[in-house]
């Protein structure tokens, strides 16, 4: 008995994710079986990750259980470390440890990006990027934590280094993470004696002369404004030149120290595409045709970040989608149409952008948008950015459930809690299991050291 077509999905993030979740209502029973392969047993809506770190949202909210949602699917827990399609291989590291293979008929090739860095002394030291739900998370806690530090230093150098934090990139990932953050901070302030949001500094560091470019010129100068008018300090056309031990130097001759380095300079393919034997462009991408198939390989499909797919929403034939969340959802719903199609031997759709507008928060209340050409600014900007994310977050479940967290935000105010426990959860069980001395108090002059003879006397 001939067996079922064996469609083996790379990657399940947003195009493996949708298109695994297309799969499965589209293809008959018995027509093919769809694994979606993932060192995560979850999806991460990246669009609300700024609003999870500030504490609007609960970030269990914010990601999808692929188990959960793709019930009509099998999931592979691991990473793909090589692609093989001379021999219709995938090698898998499994979660448990073991390298197994995996065959294929049909490949779906979207491991997504990652972090582009850059060579700059102290970035992989001091930096932290702002990708997944436990960078999030991460970066909440510190940044409360660096609240807590400073409120109980009396050294000027050290609480001004607590308190200053670095945002490098002025993209969407970055500008809304600064301003969401920033909001959390000074929200936090009040319950804190000698902290006041004056004594926050907040920076943004970009390359290029605008920022968020995808609102156009002059929502971007707008941006700037309400950036500039919150108190915080934006550099355009400047790069970092140094970060080391957090002592940030820019190539404008500004120097500062500080404790908080948030890296949102941009991303870049997974490395694991170099180990394959796919057709690549120069950026490293897996060239694609319009249909969303490899070029020259009619089995192998890929979209989103990795993918190289001609825009021809643009005259310039060179034009390529950019890697965005909205290009790789619209994508995968096209791409799980055509191996459907594929599979039928029905004619391929081609991929087409209809730009339908870009929308960014700019913290609580506050956001830009421009929406078939209509731009908004202010509080309306900010519900429609709610809005339109909250209607792409896959599954009711979580769509919900993120409501529910907004309203309770909205009448209860932000949760300011610092968990910092759970960055090493081990800490206090082995403080308790191989106890040190305690540290002695540093004597000052005119401490009580210094004072006790003189009560003594005055007995």
């Amino acid at each position: 008995m001939a067996r079922n077509t064996r469609i083996v999905v790379v990657g399940g993030g947003y195009v493996g994710m949708y298109t695994a979740l297309r799969l499965q209502k589209k293809l008959r029973r018995g027509e093919a079986d769809v694994t979606v392969i993932d060192p995560q047993s979850h999806m991460t809506y990246q669009p609300f990750l700024p609003e999870a770190s500030a504490g609007s949202i609960e970030p269990r909210h914010v990601v999808v259980p692929l188990r959960k949602v793709l019930r009509k699917c099998h999931h592979l827990t691991g990473r793909v470390t090589r692609i093989t399609h001379a021999t219709r291989e995938v090698t898998v590291e499994l979660a448990a440890g073991n390298v197994t293979t995996v065959g294929y008929d049909v490949l779906v090739v979207a491991p997504g990006s990652v972090a582009r860095t850059l060579p700059i002394p102290g970035l992989a030291e001091c930096g932290i990027a702002f990708k997944t739900v436990g960078e999030a998370i991460y970066l909440r806690n510190h940044v409360l934590s660096r609240l807590d530090a400073a409120a109980t230093t009396i050294d000027p150098t050290l609480r001004r280094r607590l308190l200053t934090f670095l945002v490098v990139g002025g993209g969407y990932a970055g500008v809304e993470a600064l301003a969401e953050l920033q909001d959390m901070a000074r929200y936090a302030t009040r319950y804190y004696e000698n902290i006041t949001p004056e004594d926050l500094r907040w920076v943004l560091v970009e390359a290029a002369g605008r920022i968020m470019p995808e609102v156009g010129p002059k929502m971007g100068r707008y941006t700037v404004e309400r950036l500039l008018d919150a108190g915080i300090e934006v550099f355009l056309d400047t790069r970092v030149k140094t970060m080391e031990g957090g002592h940030v130097v820019l190539d404008d001759g500004t120097e500062f120290d500080t404790d908080t380095i948030v890296w949102t300079a941009g991303v870049k393919p997974n490395p694991m595409l170099e180990q394959t034997d796919l057709p690549r462009d120069a950026r490293g991408r897996v060239e694609c045709t319009a249909e969303l198939q490899v070029v020259g390989i009619p089995d192998v499909f890929s979209a989103g970040d990795c993918a190289s797919v001609p825009d021809l929403s643009k005259e310039d034939p060179e034009a390529k989608t950019s890697p965005s969340a909205q290009h790789a959802v619209r994508q995968a719903k096209v791409l799980a149409d055509n191996i459907v199609a594929h599979l039928r031997g029905r004619v391929l759709t081609k991929y087409k952008h209809a730009y339908a507008g870009s929308v960014a928060s700019l913290g609580l209340y506050k956001g830009v948008a421009e929406i078939y050409g209509i731009k908004l600014r202010g509080i309306v900007a900010w519900l429609m950015h709610r809005t339109y994310h909250v209607s792409r977050m896959p599954t009711w479940n979580r769509r919900i459930r993120i409501v529910v967290d907004w309203t309770g935000a909205l009448l209860l105010g932000r949760e300011v809690v610092a968990l910092g426990q759970i960055n090493d959860p081990r800490a206090e069980f082995n403080r308790v299991a191989n106890p040190t001395p305690p540290a002695q108090p540093v004597q000052r002059p005119g401490s009580e050291q210094q004072g006790a003879p003189a009560r003594q006397r005055a007995g």
